[in-house]
């Protein structure tokens, strides 16, 4: 491997590695560290999956970058291509800085709101789909969720033996499935929200921070659309920030403002409902507790603590929901 990307970096791209350094982050690629003759660093991104999925996750993040979007900046083979697909690779500058993994504190809602509102103010001018407004009960398929639920808790009620991760997943599985009820009232009770292309999977690993500021927004996927609301959720809620505390209902508040003065033109309603979405999309999900049925292969201890945050971050919104959205609505809807 490491001697077909060497090859790859010179013969595709002119650039020529003096160090190689193997990244352990990432679930679709095999990323390195590259380090060229002359010093300069570069971030190699060796895919497994469908190419023409990645190239479109590149061209969109081409697109955000034209919008002055903190984005790495790609550099195309020595043939003007995306994708060397010899190896098959991309090639990104390299950008310093620590994911957003800690959670968000302090400034870094303001920085990530400003961020975040530049990015749907571009994407919205996406020509693969422009904005509309649909009903929110679109944001997840809540009537699927039963038998979703159902399959992972007959799965390990099927076992002779569980682990600890396995019986707590179990446990886990069977009260989120009695939640499901209230995951569609939710849904049900919201206005109609917009719906546009997004960055696809914008939670904390692909948010990179330097400081107190916003380094760059990584690992896009395909031009999709999706509800704002949702991938807002997706950041503000995450729930490694969420364990942190309560600093997280007045923080989104903030994210929320900084959003709005840099897209003057999203809707309130998208806001103000973001933590109602990310409620009701994660009650619903059985990511990560089917995992050890699914993929055994990918459960780490780093995902059992993700799972059980999760777990803890969708009951956490749901108990705080009301008076949560309520203090969104005195920071954002002026009063007569």
């Amino acid at each position: 491997m490491l001697t077909d990307l060497t090859d790859a970096l010179r013969d595709s791209y002119g650039v020529h590695a003096a160090e190689l350094h193997r990244i352990h982050a990432g679930t679709n690629t095999i990323n390195y560290r590259i380090v060229d003759e002359t010093g300069q660093r570069w971030f190699a991104k060796i895919y497994r999956g469908d190419l023409e999925r990645e190239r479109a996750a590149i061209e969109l993040t081409e697109f955000a970058r034209d919008g002055d979007v903190p984005v790495p900046a790609v550099r195309r083979t020595l043939d003007g291509d995306l994708i060397c697909e010899r190896v098959p690779m991309s090639l990104w500058e390299f950008v310093d800085g620590e994911t957003a993994e800690g959670g968000l504190t302090g400034a870094r809602w303001q920085a990530v709101g400003t961020v975040l509102g530049r990015l749907h103010r571009r994407l919205a001018e996406h020509p693969a789909a422009m904005p509309t407004r649909q009903p929110a009960v679109g944001v997840r398929d809540v009537g699927k969720a039963p038998r979703s639920f159902d399959r992972v808790i007959d799965g390990y009620a099927s076992r002779a033996r569980l682990s600890p991760f396995e019986q707590w997943a179990w446990e886990a599985a069977k009260e989120r499935r009695g939640l499901l009820d209230r995951a569609g009232a939710i849904l049900a009770e919201l206005p109609d929200l917009t719906v546009q292309i997004v960055h696809g999977d914008l939670a904390s690993p692909n948010l990179i921070l330097c400081g107190d500021e916003v380094a760059a927004v990584i690992d896009f996927q395909p031009p999709s659309p999706r509800f704002i609301a949702w991938e807002i959720a997706r950041i503000g809620c995450d729930p490694r920030t969420l364990m942190l505390g309560d600093d997280w209902i007045d923080g989104l508040a903030e994210l929320l403002v900084a959003y709005r003065d840099e897209h003057p033109a999203a809707h309130v309603d998208d806001l103000v409902s973001s933590v109602a979405t990310g409620c009701a999309y994660t009650l619903t999900s059985t990511y990560p507790l089917a995992e050890p049925l699914e993929d055994p292969g990918a459960v780490t201890p780093s995902l059992e603590l993700y799972a059980r945050a999760r777990h803890e971050t969708a009951l956490v919104m749901l108990e705080r929901l009301p008076d949560v959205q309520e203090r969104l609505r005195e920071r954002l809807i002026p009063r007569p």
